[in-house]
C-alpha cells in the first residue's frame, strides 16, 4: 500500500527483456538504501513492483507481461525517469490517498495550461473508467495522489503546484503523453457494495 506522495525521481539504468517479460534496474537519489530489503514492494510510475536485487543505489525488478501490456512500464527506456514511492509502514504519515499500485487504465495527457504558478492538465482516460473520476475525489497519475478540479464525460482536469511539477516527473509531462492511472478504491468498493448480489 502507498500512498501517492513520491519521495524519489529515479531513473532506468537498465532495461533487459526475458522471454516476453522485462528486468529493470532503477537507480535512485533519495532513498536510504539500507532501508531496501530484497522482496520489499516500491511503487514505479504507479506499478506496485518487488525488489529482486539490491545494487548499490539501485534496484532491480521484473515487470511481467501482462504489466507491460497495460501500463507504461513497456514504454520505458534506459535513462527514462520514475516517480519512486516505497510502501507504507506502520505509523507512516497517510498524506495522499490509499493507493495500491495496481493501474486501472493508461490515460492520455490532453493539453496543458498555465495558472498563475501551476500548470493545469487535462487527461483523457478510457470510457470504462470514467465513471469512477468524481470532481474534488482523488486519483494517482504516475503514481502522484491528485486531487480532481473538473469532469467532463472521459475527461477531467487536475492542478500541479511547483512544489509538484518539482519534485515528480509531472511537470515535464507534455500533450499526448500516456500516464498511468489508478483510480480511487473508494469508488470501486461502492460500486461493488451498490451492484446486484451475485452468490
Amino acid at each position: 500500500m502507498f500512498t501517492g506522495i513520491v519521495l524519489d525521481v529515479g531513473k532506468v539504468q537498465a532495461r533487459e527483456t526475458r522471454g516476453g517479460d522485462a528486468r529493470i534496474v532503477i537507480a535512485f537519489n533519495r532513498f536510504d538504501p539500507t532501508g531496501i530489503r530484497i522482496g520489499d514492494s516500491i511503487c514505479v510510475q504507479g506499478c506496485c513492483l518487488t525488489a529482486t536485487e539490491l545494487l548499490g543505489r539501485a534496484f532491480a525488478a521484473d515487470v511481467s507481461r501482462e504489466t507491460l501490456s497495460l501500463t507504461t512500464l513497456g514504454d520505458l527506456a534506459v535513462g527514462s525517469p520514475v516517480n519512486l514511492e516505497p510502501s507504507l509502514k506502520a505509523g507512516d504519515a497517510l498524506g495522499g490517498h490509499l493507493v495500491s499500485g495496481h493501474i486501472d487504465g493508461v490515460a492520455e495527457v490532453m493539453s496543458i495550461s498555465g495558472d498563475a504558478r501551476s500548470q493545469r492538465l487535462k487527461f483523457g482516460v478510457p470510457g470504462d473508467l470514467a465513471r469512477y473520476i468524481a470532481r474534488k475525489g482523488s486519483v494517482a497519475v504516475d503514481g502522484v495522489s491528485l486531487t480532481i478540479n473538473e469532469v467532463d464525460g472521459a475527461t477531467f482536469g487536475v492542478n500541479i503546484i511547483p512544489h509538484t511539477q518539482t519534485v515528480t516527473t509531472l511537470g515535464k509531462l507534455t500533450v499526448g503523453a500516456r500516464v498511468n492511472l489508478e483510480v480511487d478504491q473508494v469508488a470501486r468498493y461502492v460500486e461493488r457494495l451498490l451492484g446486484p448480489r451475485q452468490f
